[in-house]
């Protein structure tokens, strides 16, 4: 037992205890709940993409540590992708690493390009581990609110613009966005793309849910932009993709400098992971458009479900133009049901009220009063689990 009167914990992590899905998903078991709090399918994807997997294993390809950047058979089939959907050109030696899921993409980039005491501009609400891995690097996370404006969340482009100061090292820009489902839009991207160039800054953008955009909205990498394709690091995941999250295969795409960067943080992280996963994936990225265009319509056949049974129980509904996530007001439900827009409060009682967890929004606010009356529900699960929800939220309504 040390003496010393010293915290354990780095300070740096002290804000950081468990994270809110933790407790939200032994709140679940807990409860016999139904749990659209943590976003994961419940679903295996692909099969043809499992047997590859398998087919790997027992053909001994990956069981040992693969190359450091990852093998070159996921790192070309990354480069095809990017320029078969967006006619992006990456080298596959140079420009492309691969990563312990997107998660490890950031962390590896943060730790690469921040100093103590550098500024990161990040859209807020933000998915956790972006301030955890800010405060890792020794960063300053300087949040720019993502606010709702009729249906939706919407980007304050002048309030980015105040926000960035000569401390300012990146933007990191996260589209489509989770949790509120916004996509960026093409006026909102080019005006970051125009200050990022203007006042030299660097940009990471997390671009997981791609493959996930609905209606009329429409993915657009900022690497394509005037000015960004040298200064972007774009995150990838084979996991929002192809329901395979704990597989945990990402990647980052970049300019060769940036990605040597980048590697020579991730190198001291997990060194390499996911082996035969990767030779799994490689194939996943080149399946048929028909496979991402199936994935994206039974998406949104189950955003259009849950979306209409939280607004039959009552919540305002934040329809989501990408992810699988849905934002909602509490307030709209009553100062009673909505614990008074205290949504911490009210996600710890759902599960005893509705058989139901979500996961309160202020968790990834810097500024919890802002997020404070907003909830999210993921509808990444089965039809038939959906269905079931929807009935207990019905609760809620009388």
């Amino acid at each position: 037992m040390t003496s010393s009167t010293r915290p354990l914990l780095n300070r740096r992590l002290a804000e950081f205890g468990t994270t809110i899905f933790a407790e939200m998903s032994a709140l679940a078991v807990q409860t016999g709940s139904i749990n659209l709090g943590q976003g994961f399918p419940d679903t295996d994807g692909p099969e043809e993409v499992r047997e590859a997997a398998v087919r790997a294993l027992r053909d001994g390809r990956g069981n040992q540590y693969p190359p450091g950047p990852g093998v070159p058979e996921l790192r070309t089939a990354i480069s095809a992708h990017q320029e078969r959907r967006y006619g992006l050109a990456y080298d596959p030696d140079t420009e492309v690493l691969v990563t312990a899921g997107a998660t490890e993409a950031i962390a590896a980039t943060l730790l690469a390009l921040l100093e103590p005491g550098d500024e990161v501009i990040a859209l807020e609400p933000y998915y956790d581990s972006y301030a955890a891995c800010i405060a890792m690097a020794g960063g300053t996370r300087v949040p720019v609110t993502l606010r709702p404006h009729e249906d939706s969340f919407r980007l304050d482009l002048d309030e980015l613009r105040a926000a960035v100061t000569d401390r300012t090292r990146l933007l990191l820009v996260n589209t489509p966005h989770n949790p509120t489902g916004t996509v960026l839009t093409r006026a909102e991207l080019t005006a970051i793309a125009e200050l990022a160039v203007e006042r030299d800054l660097l940009v990471v953008t997390d671009e997981v849910y791609e493959h996930l955009v609905f209606d009329a909205a429409e993915h657009l990498p900022l690497a394509t932009f005037p000015g960004m394709r040298d200064r972007t690091v774009t995150i990838g995941s084979a996991g929002k993709t192809f329901s395979f999250t704990g597989w945990k295969v990402g990647w980052v795409t970049a300019a060769p400098g940036l990605v040597s960067a980048v590697r020579s943080a991730k190198q001291f992280l997990t060194y390499v992971s996911s082996g035969p996963f990767q030779y799994a994936v490689a194939e996943a990225l080149a399946l048929p458009d028909t496979y991402f265009t199936a994935f994206r319509e039974d998406m949104l056949a189950k955003r259009d479900l849950l979306a209409a049974g939280l607004a039959d129980a009552g919540f305002k509904v934040f329809q989501p133009a990408g992810t699988y996530f849905i934002t909602t007001d509490i307030r709209p439900l009553g100062t009673v049901l909505s614990e008074e827009g205290d949504g911490f409060a009210f996600c710890r009682a759902l599960p005893e009220r509705a058989g139901v967890v979500a996961i309160p929004n202020a968790v990834f606010y810097d500024h919890r009063e802002a997020g404070a009356p907003f909830v999210r529900f993921a509808f990444c699960k089965q039809t038939a689990v959906l269905e079931e929800a929807v009935k207990r939220l019905k609760a809620l309504a009388g």
